[in-house]
């Protein structure tokens, strides 16, 4: 498939969120799209998707310009679109997710279901995933329900996959395997276009690349014609100094603000640790090492089997979130969609729901105060959003995600459990954002985070605790931060006998 967008413009509102956008993707390539936050590659690929047409510009594929592109048409077309978001039911088996809206049928309307359930496990099967076809969706784990979305997208034949931030649930051998399938796909013709602010990734799958910067088209190439560097100065315009955040500074030794003693779950053991005021651990490990549920029973949120938390040497209440909150603790969560936000209510009500769960105390809610609230956070972080009535929904995933980490600072909390905190954030907002948690940590706050990047680790983490089959296979101090070293310890290269001397 040859693909051609000429000078398409969208506008929503006051907001031009696209100027005149040229862009080509050919058979058989795989297409890097990069811009910031709110930069418009995906109302660009929603364009492509037929989610909303265009306000001008042309459509051509395979020579042929195309009108009034519509799911249904797009589909027919065999073009595929992996949103950023989760878009699973739950409540449905994995095999009905697949075939939604595409449904193998006899003559009388009746589902072939054994049929449905067969070519889903095939696919489900070709791709590695270990995942039966006839599982509920809501028993899957994140980075299980992002390898439905694409086993979706690879079952009907596709010529052209959007792949919109596919790998941010994914562990390292996930997305390893992803690659493998991608460029098989690509030596049979299929063409991609990968939207991802992982550079790593970029440099490594990407065949071109486009960049777009405030909805306006800046260059594109061959992705062997520039580095990441090049790549982060085009992404915001400017030149980006890549520094060290964390150089140079002393380990906390201030008292021990939360504790956790013999700590177990249903996926974690006998886990242990001190968090100082002040302090930064990073807990890393690979999808399965039990990170997933640890983050959440902290907060309360999953069930401690057994074992004791602490909170300034007292006994933390785990009967329901809300007591978690009033004792000082908060959570951004990963997985944006189901647990970070309500699509339903407007911009700044989801920036003051944790307020009104752990602080607000009048009768009445105030929009006024809401609007205050709202508008320090957005100068804060850097939120790019119009008017704070805005559905949530209209905000990019990356203003999204800031706007979580907002909600939460409005408690002022004394710990702060981080899962996957820049999920879906590009290049300069990340350091924006580890620049923040290192304030935070200055400020006297106490953070926990959980991430599998090493970069992140390494920006920000005093200690990082390494989990592999969910207990602590290693504790870290920063002078022994190596991203060998940490991958080593998080598949058990140690314990089975493989691991030599640590290197560097």
């Amino acid at each position: 498939m040859l693909l051609e967008m000429k000078n398409i413009s969208k506008s929503f509102g006051p907001v031009n969120a696209l100027k005149g956008v040229s862009f080509t993707v050919k058979s058989g390539e795989i297409h890097g799209l990069l811009g910031e936050n709110g930069a418009g590659k995906t109302t660009l690929m929603n364009v492509l998707a037929g989610t909303f047409p265009q306000d001008s510009g042309d459509l051509v594929i395979n020579g042929v310009t195309i009108s009034g592109m519509s799911p249904r048409k797009s589909a027919s077309m065999k073009i595929r679109f992996i949103h950023q978001e989760l878009s699973l039911c739950n409540d449905l088996r994995v095999y009905e997710n697949m075939f939604l809206g595409a449904e193998f049928s006899h003559p009388g309307g009746f589902i072939k279901k054994k049929d449905e359930l067969r070519r889903a496990q095939e696919t489900l099967d070709y791709m590695n995933t270990g995942i039966a076809a006839s599982r509920l969706v809501g028993d899957l784990d994140t980075a299980q329900k992002q390898m439905v979305e694409i086993a979706r997208a690879l079952l009907f034949d596709s010529e052209l996959i959007i792949m919109d931030e596919p790998t941010t649930a994914l562990n390292t051998r996930e997305i390893e395997n992803l690659f493998v399938i991608m460029r098989r796909l690509r030596s049979q013709g299929v063409s991609f276009v990968y939207i991802s602010h992982k550079m790593p990734e970029i440099f490594e799958i990407c065949d071109t690349y486009t960049v777009l910067r405030d909805g306006a088209f800046i260059r594109t190439g061959r992705i062997s014609e520039i580095d990441e560097r090049d790549a982060a100065e085009l992404l915001i315009g400017r030149s980006f100094v890549t520094a060290r955040l964390k150089e140079n500074t002393v380990p906390p030794s201030g008292e021990v603000l939360f504790k956790a003693e013999r700590l177990c779950g249903e996926t974690f053991q006998d886990l242990s640790f001190e968090l100082r005021k002040g302090e930064v651990i990073v807990v890393t490990g690979l999808q399965g090492s039990g990170t997933d549920e640890l983050a959440m029973s902290l907060f309360g949120a999953s069930p401690v089997k057994s074992g004791t938390l602490y909170i300034a040497g007292r006994p933390l209440n785990l009967r329901s979130i809300r007591s978690v909150m009033r004792s000082g603790i908060a959570m951004i969560p990963r997985n944006r969609k189901e647990r970070g936000i309500v699509p339903d209510l407007s911009i700044r009500k989801n920036n003051s729901l944790a307020y009104y769960a752990a602080k607000h105390r009048r009768f009445f809610i105030s929009g006024r105060e809401e609007q205050r609230r709202f508008m320090l956070n957005k100068e804060k972080l850097d939120i790019r959003a119009g008017s704070g009535a805005d559905p949530i929904t209209s905000l990019s995933g990356g203003n999204q995600q800031k706007l979580i980490l907002s909600k939460w600072l409005e408690i002022d909390a004394d710990v702060y459990i981080m899962d996957n905190p820049t999920q879906g954030i590009d290049v300069g907002s990340k350091y924006a954002i580890y620049k923040l948690i290192n304030q935070m940590a200055a400020a006297g706050k106490s953070i926990i985070v959980f991430s599998a990047e090493y970069q992140e680790i390494d920006q920000v983490a005093d200690r990082c605790f390494i989990m592999y089959k969910g207990k602590v296979n290693a504790v870290l101090s920063r002078q022994d931060f190596s991203e060998i070293r940490i991958m080593e310890y998080s598949t058990g290269a140690n314990r089975e006998g493989y691991m030599g001397e640590a290197r560097e």
